[in-house]
């Protein structure tokens, strides 16, 4: 009898949180499947007729999706292991014992806590070809100028660098965490033993770290996934098509294209693709952790 009121308290403070959880995210994950299968009445948003695959026909034989879709690749081949091996190196040496070292991992943490559509339009400015202080510092030096927004590949370089400038202390403060959660007598008995700095990181330090690095490996994942508002802000897209990223593609086909139904069947397929590799890397973790 206690063991089955203990079940029924558990599931009455659970209770309340799951049925926001639903509305927040079943609801709307079901309405965009729902009208991924049917052309939208505008008028009410409400499915007017079902087409069936039609939408799904369209999003995969179009051209600009896919490149969207290459462009999203790009950014994070090269934005996720930045981030990642930034964000460990910081850590570790904020890490050691240095004056001043509470202040600046307090400073630090600034970017993280900037909105992404203010931090975009800081940079738009401070990036400005003609008037912005970046161009001018590097002049000081006889560097430059550069045309940050005008040049296909120096667009992508702009939004990966703001990317990692905002969400490196994110990588930081999770890396900062593990670290200071290892077992310091491991680290004793091999300075005892004439282990050197390398050595310890090598074998002890990183293999200690692999199921907090797979974690904020997953969880930056699951974020940069979503870049929006920081492209918005900055480059729009541009120029050309270059920085395009599929979310602000799938928001300007629907919102300025009014292409709802297929808007909603691309982002069944970004779900989909980004759940398929999401559980490769939730695979790939445990894989880690087991061996080390």
């Amino acid at each position: 009898m206690t063991r089955l009121a203990d079940t029924a308290s558990r599931w009455g403070f659970m209770t309340p949180a799951f049925l926001i959880l639903l509305a927040v995210l079943a609801y709307p994950i079901a309405y965009t499947i729902e009208i991924s299968f049917a052309e939208l009445d505008l008028g009410t948003f409400l499915p007017s007729a079902w087409v069936g695959w039609d939408n799904y026909e369209l999003v995969l034989t179009d051209e600009r999706f896919w490149h969207s879709m290459k462009v999203t690749t790009v950014y994070l081949a090269f934005a996720m292991p930045l981030q990642m091996v930034l964000g460990f190196a910081i850590a570790f040496l904020i890490n050691a014992e240095w004056r001043g070292r509470g202040a600046v991992r307090a400073l630090f943490l600034i970017p993280m806590v900037v909105a992404p559509v203010v931090a975009g339009g800081l940079w738009r400015m401070m990036l400005d070809p003609l008037w912005g202080i970046t161009n001018y510092l590097l002049g000081l030096i006889g560097i430059g100028p550069f045309d940050w927004f005008g040049d296909s590949v120096l667009g992508m370089v702009t939004i990966i660098l703001i990317d990692t400038w905002r969400w490196t202390p994110f990588v930081t403060l999770i890396a900062t965490a593990g670290l200071l959660s290892l077992p310091r007598d491991v680290f004793e008995a091999a300075e005892i033993d004439g282990a050197n700095w390398w050595v310890m990181l090598h074998r002890i330090t990183l293999p200690l770290l692999v199921p907090i690095i797979a974690a904020a490996f997953v969880v930056r994942w699951l974020g940069a996934v979503k870049m929006f508002d920081i492209v918005l802000a900055s480059t729009l897209g541009g120029p050309g098509r270059a920085t395009n990223v599929i979310n602000l593609f799938i928001y300007q086909e629907a919102f300025r294209g009014l292409k709802f139904a297929e808007s909603a069947a691309m982002s069944v397929v970004v779900l989909i693709i980004t759940m398929v590799l999401t559980g490769i890397f939730l695979r790939g973790t445990r894989y880690l952790e087991q061996r080390y």
